[in-house]
């Protein structure tokens, strides 16, 4: 054993040493279960390493030593105190006197008592206070006030007062005055009645002493103030008005701070405005209007007049109260006078204007079914007319009705019978009157369009509405039906007015294709057309599209039957320049701009230039692409090409040098010098002049002079396009070789000096703006790029952390990293260490607990083998007695 003893320190030696292979090799040889080689992958040269061999169970030995050295001391001296602590106060404090700290620890005692007992008790010896005064002072009730005077002095009673209202009867009255007088005790007292009448007497004579008191003393204040006055006039001397005057200071002005925040106070603060109203709300204000004016159209045109349907007013007598009696028919006459006499209307006439009253009562729900609202300007003007006649008869009514009830008993029957002829005689020929002033009035109102409309059902009753009447007319018509027939109203307003815009589509093209087409109607149409497509844009693009469609199904045939295409009629350009108006032509694709974009290109390519009409046609078309492509630049070589054709039929007939046509142009055939003009009087009086569309059918019935000015309006047409093609492509890298077939005929072919002066300076402005543009492209180079350096050889040197390879950072980043990494390691230890420290623990108290079970069970194994003896020696002694 002893030799063994003497080996296993050996064995240690390794673990707490250098860790060198030689001890390692001797732990192998004594116990190779203790032993654990740790292998690396690769052996390195120059190496060091600690830890290529390892002891665990050494390691594990030393570590359960020093934690039962350490932590189960600790757990075991836990919640133990084995030294006594005096805590008494200054016990061990000489500097202090038995006294004091005898004092001390009673106050300490009772400061510690006091938290403790007294938390919840309310009889402490507190003095409760209101507004700073105590409550027991107030109870008292000392200073009582007296009701009776008003001075400044309240709440200050006498003594005599209170002892007489509640000191008993006046004993101490009583008391005092035998006290004050001395040498009067054989005096009787006096009784409690004359007390209190000295008393009030008292109080009234003090009151009036105050009272006087307080007179004299405002006299004297306003005695002050007088002569204070006086003496203020006295050292304020003003100087005269003469001398005020030289010697007048100019008042210094305000300052605009001031100024600003005065007008800022009476500025007018805002207020709140009316709510801006709903496209429904507008929509049906617009259609009770209309409503309203038709209502009243009608009715001046069947004659009746305002006048009639106003009901006159009934008489009412004095004796008539309003207390709510009515009758089911007013059966009362009307008394007048007319000519001294009195005048009562007949039955007759009676129930005939029964009948107009309910007539024009049904009218007039009619109207308010419809709609108020202002009638126009005209209108409004007869209505005042009527109204003020009405309003002058009304007085006449009325004025007579006052007069009624004084001299009814005066006439006789008789006399009323014969007015009621007269009365006849003077109706009918009234009623005459009146219809031969209401013939102007139905005449006119007949005359006047209808306010309101519905949306005809077919392009013929569409067709009939605005056929024979001015194009004014035609709009208010548009206008009224859009109005009246709002998508907001009813529920299938939206169909029919889509269905109106394609009518609209439809009439557009009728106009345009009339012998003298009437473009200014066409142009104020484009209006209510714009309207419509902007509240059913859907419905517009599918009409547009409609239209297109059709026209390029027959280019198509024409070019598969005949071999050529002829430019469209005049209502299918009129179609793409409302395209144009009625939607965006900016877009990089659109469902309607697009298709007529495609359309216009194939015109300029596929159709011939076989008359003077397809050139105008194919100038107009130039100037609609120049129309699209002003936002978008885009650039069209159907343009350009055109133009190209356009300069070259305007030269003599010879064979293209430098530049090249393009269909439908063709360098030679019969259609050629279109656009020549050799006639020098038509060169010299010809004035610029615009092309309008209608001169396509009018260009038959042209003189050879009208022709030829015709021509050259084309030709200077061409050379401000040009102009305006090279403004719009100046920005495209080849611009210049696209102009250069336009530059070579402007430059070299075109007869510049036989055209008028002012053709040379449409031709000089074309030529001025191709030359003036700078050529903005650049030769191609191919790109430079850093040669690539040859590998070398050299190593790459990498400096290696001490917690691996982390390359690429700099020193305060390395630095970072490995405190990191080093804290990262701690508090791995640390964990680990916790974790073995817990388990140690854990063994150390299931090893008690299994050491107090073994200790109970030994105990309870004790106690029932000295019971089981018991009961063994209790059964012999019982059995031995039986025996004897």
């Amino acid at each position: 054993m002893g030799k063994a003893a003497k080996k296993r320190p050996k064995a240690s030696a390794p673990s707490r040493g250098k860790g060198s292979a030689e001890s390692a090799m001797a732990m192998v040889r004594s116990n190779p279960f203790e032993v654990k080689v740790n292998r690396q992958k690769f052996d390195i040269l120059g190496r060091k390493t600690k830890n290529d061999v390892g002891l665990p169970g050494v390691s594990r030995s030393k570590a359960i030593k020093k934690r039962t050295q350490t932590l189960l001391k600790e757990y075991k001296e836990k919640e133990k105190t084995n030294v006594f602590k005096d805590k008494r106060f200054g016990e061990y404090n000489t500097k202090i006197s038995p006294e004091e700290k005898m004092i001390r620890r009673f106050t300490l005692e009772r400061q510690q008592n006091y938290g403790k007992k007294n938390i919840y008790n309310l009889n402490e010896d507190e003095e409760l206070t209101h507004y700073g005064q105590s409550l027991a002072e107030i109870e008292k009730l000392n200073d009582i006030v007296d009701s009776d005077s008003d001075t400044e002095e309240r709440g200050t009673l006498s003594a005599e007062l209170t002892a007489a209202h509640f000191g008993g009867g006046g004993g101490l009255l009583r008391k005092k005055a035998s006290s004050g007088q001395d040498d009067e005790e054989e005096e009787k007292p006096k009784s409690r009645k004359e007390l209190i009448e000295e008393l009030i007497a008292k109080s009234k004579q003090e009151k009036q002493v105050r009272q006087s008191q307080r007179e004299s003393a405002l006299e004297l204040t306003e005695k002050l103030d007088n002569d204070w006055k006086e003496i203020q006039t006295l050292m304020a001397r003003k100087p005269p008005k003469s001398e005020r005057k030289d010697k007048e200071v100019e008042k210094p002005k305000p300052d605009e701070y001031d100024m600003i925040v005065r007008e800022l106070g009476f500025e007018m603060k805002a207020k709140p405005s009316e709510r801006m109203k709903t496209e429904e709300e507008l929509a049906k204000e617009e259609q009770a209007r209309l409503q309203k004016l038709e209502a009243d159209r009608l009715r001046r045109m069947r004659g009746i007049d305002e006048q009639e349907t106003k009901k006159k007013p009934s008489h009412v007598s004095a004796d008539d109260l309003a207390d709510g009696f009515i009758l089911d028919k007013d059966d009362r006459r009307l008394l007048s006078y007319k000519d001294g006499k009195i005048h009562i209307e007949n039955e007759e006439e009676e129930e005939d204007k029964e009948q107009e009253e309910e007539e024009d009562e049904e009218e007039g729900e009619e109207e308010e079914e419809e709609g108020e609202e202002e009638e126009d300007g005209k209108e409004d003007s007869e209505n005042d007319q009527s109204e003020e006649e009405s309003a002058a008869e009304d007085e006449e009514d009325v004025a007579a009705d006052n007069h009624s009830d004084l001299e009814s008993d005066l006439e006789s029957e008789e006399e009323a019978a014969g007015n009621k002829e007269e009365k006849k005689d003077e109706t009918t020929g009234n009623e005459s009157q009146n219809m031969e002033g209401l013939d102007p009035k139905m005449e006119a109102a007949k005359a006047e369009l209808p306010y309101t409309f519905a949306v005809p059902e077919s392009y013929e009753k569409f067709k009939s509405l605005l056929v024979g009447r001015t194009i004014e007319q035609q709009l208010t018509i548009l206008e009224r039906i859009q109005k009246c027939n709002h998508p907001s109203l009813a529920v299938g307003n939206k169909t029919k007015l889509e269905k109106l815009l394609g009518f609209l589509f439809d009439y557009i093209g009728e106009l345009a294709n009339l012998d003298l087409p009437d473009l200014k109607a066409i142009d104020k149409l484009i209006l209510p057309l714009y309207n419509l497509c902007q509240m059913f844009p859907e419905a517009a693009s599918g009409s547009m599209k409609f239209v297109l469609r059709d026209a390029a199904h027959d280019m198509e045939e024409a070019i598969e039957v005949k071999g050529r295409a002829t430019f469209p009629g005049l209502d299918m350009l009129i179609y793409l320049k409302i395209t144009s108006l009625l939607f965006p032509t900016s877009d990089f694709w659109h469902p309607v701009v697009t298709p007529a974009f495609i359309y216009m290109s194939q015109l300029l390519t596929k159709c011939r230039i076989t008359t003077l009409q397809d050139v105008i046609k194919g100038l107009f078309i130039c100037c609609l692409f120049l129309e699209y492509i002003s936002l978008s630049r885009r650039f069209v070589p159907e343009l350009i090409n055109f133009l190209v054709g356009v300069l070259h039929i305007s030269l003599p007939r010879k064979q293209a040098q430098g530049y090249t046509v393009v269909h439908p142009f063709t360098p030679l055939g019969k259609n050629l010098e279109l656009l020549l003009v050799c006639d020098k009087k038509d060169l010299e009086s010809w004035q610029k002049q615009n092309l309008p569309l209608s001169i396509v059918t009018s260009i038959k019935e042209a003189s050879r002079t009208e022709v030829n000015h015709i021509r050259l309006s084309c030709l200077a047409l061409c050379f401000d396009l040009i102009r305006r093609c090279a403004v719009l492509y100046e920005s495209i890298p080849s611009f210049h070789e696209i102009m250069h077939p336009v530059k070579i005929l402007l430059t070299q072919h075109v007869p510049v000096n036989e055209y008028p002066e002012k053709m040379q300076e449409w031709y000089h402005g074309a030529l001025k703006e191709l030359e003036s543009k700078v050529k903005l492209y650049t030769p191609l180079i191919c790109e430079k790029k850093k040669p690539v350096p040859l590998k070398q050889y050299t190593p790459k040197i990498v400096k290696v952390l001490e917690f691996g390879r982390k390359q690429g950072c700099t020193k305060k980043e390395q630095e970072r990293k490995r405190l990191i990494h080093k804290h990262k390691r701690e508090f791995k230890g640390a964990v680990r260490e916790i974790r073995k420290d817990n388990q140690f623990l854990a063994r150390m108290q299931l090893s008690e607990i299994m050491e107090r079970d073994s200790a109970r069970k030994r105990k309870v194994k004790e106690l029932l083998s000295s019971l089981a003896t018991q009961e063994g020696e209790w059964k012999a002694m019982k059995r031995k007695k039986m025996k004897n």
